[in-house]
């Protein structure tokens, strides 16, 4: 009797702790987790950083305008002499009977100190400016399919974590009913053993099984406990879960290729290739206008150039249109052609083989899940022997007519079953959460849920 308080004191714990602990569905879980994962929340940072990226792009088809100042250091004065300014336009003075003084002009002292605004502004850059908007654009397509990939890999940690939970509940559920069970048997043997109508190995042989379950339970319990701890670090919450969502069985699935046709058309994997294939076109691009031209326009206006006979005669700005022609290349424009096309058809043969494997996958997950249908269902009968066979067992024990370990074997295979069948269930419900996380159909998990009830 001992034991037995002990095993209720356990037991009432347990289920204090379980009112105790927050009761959460898996539907507020996902919420949860897309609001504070933060793997989540770095791919949103990650598709932030490129739109700001490929919005700044634009700013290249803009003019830019520099603010400048230098100061020179001369060895000398500039100084221009009258002999000089006569010699560097072709004459001479005639000869006079009295020579003219020696006469000079400082055109710039030796510290000059000038500043300026520059502007240059490109008119035709042989598409390179759009090649660029256009692979922005691509790296922001690409992070936002990185953001939506990571969200639908969450999606499936978190049902595994979630309904590991749920399915180690269910266990230790089953192993309590067995120690009870067990309980139960181990003092009939008792009560039969001191009516002289079974031996004291029999009486043993249930002392032993009781115990043998206790462990079992407890190491359940142990097994729940590790599966909760792993769905609360998901959740990122400090509380003790206790999910509200239970397994479910549906008795049927949608045709296979409404799972193949949305997967191709949605999955974000091939949208990512799809930006790879826009960047490398836009690489191609990018290479081919360096075989062109490029056109702009200049201008700079002065608005400090000091005191000197220079600064007074050169004009305050100017403006003019600036022609750069690439003759001889140093960088290998053709062979980086040749590169960019080449990861053309590398993004196309990849985005292929994608299709072939994703189509493969989701078929794959399907009929396991219809697999997992049909083991649950198979399982049936036999839960329904399972129990039949416990009862007709514990009765022929108390008649003497079985033994102590027919009885343990009757209450072990119970078990087995109800465990089997949980373990279909959890497969089937990770099956279609793949399977809706594959094409982009996870919004319609509650209503599997709903059908399996009604069902």
């Amino acid at each position: 009797m001992l034991k037995m308080t002990r095993v209720s004191i356990l037991i009432t714990t347990l289920l204090s702790i379980s009112v105790q602990a927050k009761s959460v569905d898996f539907d507020s879980a996902w919420k949860n987790v897309l609001n504070n994962h933060n793997g989540i929340a770095a791919e949103r940072m990650n598709v932030q950083r490129q739109e700001s990226l490929a919005s700044g792009t634009s700013d290249l088809n803009l003019p830019s305008i520099t603010l400048s100042a230098n100061y020179t250091y001369l060895d000398d004065d500039v100084t221009v002499s009258a002999e000089q300014l006569l010699d560097s336009t072709g004459h001479s003075l005639p000869a006079l009977p009295i020579p003219l003084p020696n006469l000079t002009s400082t055109l710039t002292e030796r510290d000059i100190f000038t500043s300026s605004i520059r502007a240059i502004w490109p008119i035709f850059t042989g598409g390179r400016i759009s090649a660029a908007e256009s692979a922005a654009e691509g790296k922001t397509a690409e992070a936002r399919s990185q953001l939506l990939m990571k969200q639908q890999a969450s999606y499936e940690d978190l049902a595994k974590y979630y309904f590991s939970t749920v399915l180690a509940k269910e266990v230790v559920n089953t192993y309590s009913e067995v120690e009870q069970g067990l309980a139960k048997h181990r003092d009939n043997a008792i009560k039969l053993q001191q009516q002289g109508q079974i031996a004291k190995v029999e009486r043993l042989q249930a002392d032993a099984s009781y115990d043998k379950a206790k462990v079992d339970l407890r190491k359940a319990q142990q097994d729940y406990d590790i599966a909760n701890a792993a769905l609360v670090s998901m959740l990122q919450t400090t509380e003790t879960i206790t999910p509200e969502t239970q397994l479910f069985i549906n008795k049927s699935l949608p045709q296979l290729n409404a799972f193949v046709d949305s997967t191709l058309d949605t999955y974000p994997g091939l949208a990512l290739l799809d930006a790879k294939e826009l960047q490398a076109e836009s690489l191609v691009k990018a290479e081919k206008g360096r075989y062109y031209p490029d056109v702009y326009l200049y201008g700079n206006y002065n608005l400090y150039e000091g005191d000197s006979l220079s600064a007074e005669i050169t004009p305050d700005w100017l403006v003019g249109v600036g022609i750069n022609v690439p003759l001889l290349d140093n960088k290998g424009r053709s062979d980086k052609v040749v590169a960019a096309h080449s990861a053309i058809q590398q993004v196309k043969y990849l985005k292929t083989q994608a299709k072939q494997d994703l189509a493969l996958l989701v078929e794959k997950t399907y009929r396991e899940a219809l697999q997992a249908i049909d083991e649950y269902n198979g399982l049936a009968s036999s839960l329904e022997l399972a129990k039949e066979n416990v009862e007709l067992r514990e009765k022929a024990f108390k008649q003497g007519l079985s033994t102590s370990l027919d009885v343990v074997d009757a209450e072990l295979y119970l078990a087995s079953i109800k465990t089997q069948r949980s373990l279909a269930s959890f497969n089937y419900v990770i099956s279609l959460v793949k399977l809706l996380a594959l094409s982009n159909q996870t919004d319609t998990f509650v209503q599997y849920q709903l059908q399996a009830r009604q069902g």
